[in-house]
């Protein structure tokens, strides 16, 4: 057997356990580095570099939670998942608001298990340069980054969708930083930041005198990205008459500059974006339908930030990074805050957090970012905090569903699992709509 890719970092104060899943692990194909509390695990991780860490929820020291917090703040782009034999759904809430990818119940199961490290080891794999702005280790955005990779060397159109602050210029400067075009110009627009007046002459350049206010010739972004990427945001509002000549643009590969006879051969890729429905534009006559299939080629899809929120702890450490100034000493949020941040709503997706994030270090009177100021934030961002009911909610429905599938729909043995009764056990069922016979493998009893 070769050299294992990648390692683990296994923590639990069971010995026998450790053992076990350490042999299984390796059976796998995967190098294990064993710790047996979490002062060890944090040892370890400085004398180590493991592409993900598993770590027992209740530990003497330092139990799951605490380890995790610890871990976020050396290493924020290492991914955690947390082990419990207990069915104590607040701790998986806490664990799972803390930043931990997954929570897996014991009796481990072998392929859930083996699941969720090959998904998150893969999404921890070492970032190529082309993809270094995109921070993830969302396997929704880590498909994404799969079918860039894929595009980027082709010279296809490419939609990217998604909701506003998704981070559709980030991933389009991805795709031409991983295209053969990467060492010539990039040149984006926003479709909706330009006058529609003047939106033609951007885009396409002009001639002196060819309007009041045209002093000097103009090249315009298309011309002065020859040989590299156009990226047009926005262009769901493109207005009507100009689509025309960008889908003329497209076809012949040439401009013609506002006030000018002749037309310039350009060569570009064009990238666009929206966060409208094309499709419904095009039903109603605001969207050529020629257009729409000429930049359609390729669609990628943003994921919105409630989707990714195994990112949030994540893209939290980017921010700070970036906010640090020379020599200054880096902020921390302390686990209360970064709790909160991770239970936010985000209707403004990554821009509104990196915005809070942002607002949180210039009130900051400290080091350490605490709760009181995250929420005052949140506040002026009109973000506010997402019903914390609702996240239990819907973390103790999967929690559930997880037992029952273990179990095979077996009531008895899902209850024992959970720790509870078989009373109590159904009115959590009945409570959250779960039918056991989904389940079933075999009789219940």
């Amino acid at each position: 057997m070769g050299m294992p890719r990648h390692h683990i970092l296994l923590v639990d104060d069971d010995a026998k356990l450790l053992r076990v899943l350490t042999l299984r692990l390796e059976a796998e194909g995967y190098g294990v580095i064993a710790a047996a509390d979490g002062n060890e695990a944090l040892q370890r991780l400085e004398e180590t570099k493991p592409q993900m860490v598993l770590a027992d929820l209740r530990m003497p020291g330092l139990d799951g939670v605490e380890l995790l917090t610890r871990i976020q703040g050396r290493h924020p782009s290492l991914p955690v998942a947390i082990l419990s034999a207990h069915g104590d759904i607040p701790d998986a809430v806490r664990a799972t608001h803390a930043g931990a990818v997954d929570f897996i119940t014991k009796p481990v199961d072998r392929d859930r298990l083996l699941a969720c490290i090959e998904r998150h080891v893969a999404a921890n794999a070492p970032v190529e340069a082309w993809a270094a702005n995109v921070v993830t280790r969302s396997p929704l955005m880590q498909a994404v980054l799969d079918d860039t990779q894929r595009i980027a060397r082709t010279e296809s159109a490419v939609l990217i969708t998604g909701a506003s602050g998704t981070g559709k210029e980030v991933l389009a400067r991805a795709i031409h930083a991983a295209s053969n075009r990467a060492k010539a110009p990039f040149v984006a627009i926003n479709c909706t930041a330009v006058p529609a007046e003047l939106l033609e002459s951007e885009l396409f350049g002009h001639r002196k005198g060819a309007f009041t206010g045209a002093h000097a010739d103009h090249p315009g972004l298309f011309r002065a990205a020859h040989g590299g990427t156009v990226f047009l945001d926005e262009i769901g509002d493109m207005p009507s008459g100009l689509q025309a000549k960008l889908l003329r643009v497209l076809q012949e590969r040439e401009v013609r500059p506002v006030g000018e006879t002749r037309t310039i051969p350009v060569n570009v890729r064009v990238l666009s974006a929206t966060h409208c429905d094309l499709e419904a534009r095009v039903q109603d006559g605001r969207f050529r339908e020629d257009l729409f299939y000429r930049l359609n080629v390729v669609r990628l899809r943003l994921p919105t930030l409630e989707e990714r929120r195994e990112d949030i702890a994540l893209l939290v450490a980017h921010r700070l990074e970036q906010l640090r100034k020379d020599g200054a000493t880096r902020r921390v949020f302390a686990p209360d805050a970064l709790e909160l941040l991770a239970a936010a709503a985000w209707p403004g997706n990554v821009r509104q957090l990196f915005n809070v994030v942002e607002q949180c270090v210039g009130l900051a009177p400290s080091r350490v970012i605490g709760a009181a100021l995250v929420r005052k934030c949140l506040g002026e961002t009109n973000g506010g905090l997402a019903p914390f009911d609702e996240a239990r909610d819907e973390f103790a429905r999967n929690y559930l569903r997880q037992l029952l599938e273990l179990s095979g729909g077996n009531i008895s043995r899902a209850a024992r699992l959970a720790r509870r009764n078989r009373t109590d056990f159904y009115k959590l069922l009945n409570r959250y709509k779960l039918d056991p016979a989904q389940f079933k493998q075999n009789d219940d009893e």
